[in-house]
């Protein structure tokens, strides 16, 4: 039986490296962004750096102006969203695998052998995460990213999925890095994939 592992984060708190280390102990496929923006786009013919512009954005177009001049077509966020949506189902249909962010725990809430994770962690510590990595942009700016970004998932999370980003109860393992750190999140997401 397949194994897919969803991991939505908060940006800084370390998703994506768990994520990485996770599929590396399972020897799974692991799909980020990038991966299933490329798949999003082959398979819909989308233009990659429209893609790119609109990328976890919510739409701004929409109501009138949308509806006077492009009756007849979805608008390219809508466009955008149907691809990662059937791009995330076709890799969770073919193998197991963990897929990072992009609603993955939404878009795959009917596969029964699906473990939800979302990890967080205190604003400070993602911050003084990510400026250690970052270590030629400034703790301010560090810190309105880490901000935007946030909030822009927010936005995008509940406009396509009616879910609150982060609500525990859409999750079957919420981990915080900051007071467990990277390795012992990774730790816990491998005893709890043994269930599946």
């Amino acid at each position: 039986m397949r194994k897919i592992i969803t991991i939505g984060r908060e940006f800084g708190a370390g998703g994506g490296e768990i994520g990485r280390k996770v599929a590396k102990e399972l020897g799974l496929e692991y799909y980020d962004k990038d991966i299933i923006l490329q798949t999003a786009i082959a398979g819909k013919n989308l233009d990659p750096e429209q893609v790119r512009k609109w990328d976890e954005r919510v739409p701004k177009n929409f109501g009138f102006a949308q509806s006077l001049f492009d009756f007849y077509n979805k608008p390219l966020e809508e466009e955008i969203w149907q691809a990662q949506r059937d791009a995330i189902r076709a890799l969770a249909n073919k193998e197991s695998c963990v897929i990072v962010g992009r609603n993955g725990d939404y878009i795959l809430r009917e596969f029964d052998h699906c473990l939800r994770v979302f990890i967080h962690a205190g604003f400070d510590w993602r911050v003084k995460r990510m400026t250690a990595m970052m270590d030629q942009v400034p703790a301010d700016q560090v810190a309105g990213d880490v901000r935007a970004v946030d909030k822009a998932r927010k936005k995008y999370c509940e406009h396509y999925t009616d879910q609150i980003y982060g609500d525990a109860r859409n999750y079957d393992l919420t981990l915080d890095t900051e007071k467990l750190g990277i390795d012992k999140a990774v730790e816990l997401i491998l005893n709890a994939a043994e269930t599946l």
